[in-house]
């Protein structure tokens, strides 16, 4: 089967283009501003898949709109680079789409302006027809119990950014001397971090993860990995190509309890396929006996994982020194309601289990960007209606920071075409301002008289060059570069 990213990528060809464009005007632009013979100048917040997607559409579908992308980090690419797995190189094959789009002569790539702090909204909306901000989920939600901040306890997040090479992350230093880790969450991220923890570090060798992180998992004494849930199968977050690669990893042994399972192969009938599908897996692996070849191989696996249903977690455990995480203690739990809208309510038991390292994996949030634009803290989005942010004409959002860290790469470049697309809606109603607007002209000189060196894609390109030559010699894709002022003296800044 083709990689997702692709198959994505064939299914947008048939997408709805937006309104036909009038008799007499060049395809894809907008009616005033042909017949203006203006250029829109717009502006796209962060360099992740929702920047990049909504930066494709946009020029696809308007003939003469040139769309600046900003970005904090000084290399794009955003969650692709930073997030996904270093053992799954084919969802990274999107990298090549984002490619040609910064390569069009109507885009450019800004890197090492920080929104917000070097340049404000309110600038970027003087100076530009339309903005639109992408700039992702860059923090984590909180696990808000005693504890939390105890030496061993790491947001997933965090420890994501440190083996995928995000510079804030290069020294986590995760003590991996512990022969138990327990992972809060049982969506995609949690299985990655899971699977990355107990996958032979030699199977890692040929991916980009960095190098300084490889060292530490060689080092590790992580041999049993909990996965912790506050429902139950029914309710797992995770997808069935993330759980198949669980359960075939090479020198593991799943551990489930069939009682977690009880009555589901009834319920489970009416379930949409993709649940159906999911659960079925997981009965198997909890009730089905293996082959006698398998069995043995289990028998001898090293390591082993297991997923803990109606969980909890209630408290940090610490060590007796008061200063290192030593376990943790976990509510049971029971759910009340039916399906995806089941609640976990506590029956009043607890359980505690022992470990040295614990990663909280139970969800990513925006953070505000800017005091003139409205955020909501309780739900960490931008409040929006069809990407049209409330009650600031001309400001857009797209991606997670519009609807919450939900989906994968292709949830989100759908999202961004339909921003771009009302956009481009509003854009050829007159809603945008009319008259010319400077774009990059004008806030180059504001970030020139702050000290601001902006990253052009070409210098990205020189970086990508280097990391891809450094990693040559280990048979790597690329070793990343992680020192942002090592990047900078590559570039001669």
């Amino acid at each position: 089967m083709a990689p997702r990213c692709w198959r994505w990528w064939h299914w947008w060809s048939a997408w709805p283009r937006t309104r036909p464009p009038p008799a007499g005007s060049t395809p894809g632009s907008c009616q005033r501003f042909s017949t203006q013979e203006q250029t829109p100048q717009i502006c796209v917040v962060g360099s992740g898949p929702a920047g990049f997607y909504t930066a494709q559409h946009l020029l696809k579908h308007h003939g003469r709109a040139h769309v600046d992308i900003y970005e904090k980090q000084l290399v794009p690419f955003g969650l692709v680079r930073f997030g996904v797995a270093p053992d799954h190189p084919e969802v990274k094959n999107v990298i090549n789409t984002f490619t040609q789009t910064a390569h069009s002569d109507r885009c450019a790539f800004h890197g090492n302006v920080v929104v917000g702090r070097d340049v404000t909204v309110p600038e970027l909306r003087e100076a530009y027809h339309a903005v639109v901000l992408s700039y992702g989920a860059e923090d984590h939600r909180a696990l808000e119990i005693p504890g939390e901040e105890l030496s061993g306890v790491f947001s997933a997040r965090a420890f994501v950014g440190w083996y995928n090479g995000l510079p804030e992350n290069r020294e986590l230093a995760p003590d991996l001397s512990c022969d138990t880790a327990v992972i809060l969450g049982q969506g995609n991220v949690a299985l990655d971090v899971a699977r990355i923890l107990l996958t032979p570090p030699e199977h890692l060798e040929k991916t980009d993860i960095t190098e300084a992180s490889l060292r530490v998992l060689r080092q590790s004494r992580v041999k049993m990995v909990w996965i912790v849930g506050r429902r139950g199968p029914l309710q797992a977050a995770f997808t069935i190509k993330e759980l198949r690669e669980m359960i075939q990893l090479p020198g593991t042994r799943p551990i489930l309890d069939p009682a977690d399972f009880l009555g589901l192969q009834d319920r489970i009938q009416e379930a949409p396929r993709p649940r159906r599908r999911l659960t079925e897996l997981l009965l198997r692996t909890a009730s089905e006996k293996p082959e006698r070849e398998e069995a043995a191989g289990q028998a001898l696996a090293p390591r082993a994982w297991g997923l803990r249903f109606f969980r909890s977690p209630q408290q940090v455990l610490p060590s007796p020194d008061g200063r290192r995480a030593a376990g943790i203690r976990l509510a049971v739990t029971r759910l009340e309601g039916a399906g995806e809208a089941a609640c976990a309510v506590p029956t009043g038991d607890t359980e505690d289990l022992p470990c040295g390292l614990v990663l909280s994996s139970v969800g990513y949030k925006s953070r505000p960007i800017d005091p003139s634009v409205p955020f909501d803290p309780k739900l960490g989005v931008i409040p929006n209606v069809e990407g049209r942010v409330t009650d600031v004409p001309g400001l857009y959002c797209s991606g997670w920071v519009k609807r919450g860290p939900s989906g994968v790469i292709g949830t989100t470049m759908t999202d961004s075409f339909l921003t771009s697309q009302t956009l481009l809606q509003d854009l050829e109603a007159g809603l945008l301002p009319s008259g010319p607007r400077p774009g990059y002209s004008a806030i180059k000189a504001l970030l020139s008289s702050r000290g601001v060196r902006p990253i052009s894609f070409s210098d990205w390109e020189k970086l990508d060059a280097e990391e891809v030559s450094r990693g040559q010699g280990a048979g790597k894709p690329r070793e990343k570069l992680l020192d942002p002022r090592e990047m900078l003296r590559l570039l001669g800044r």
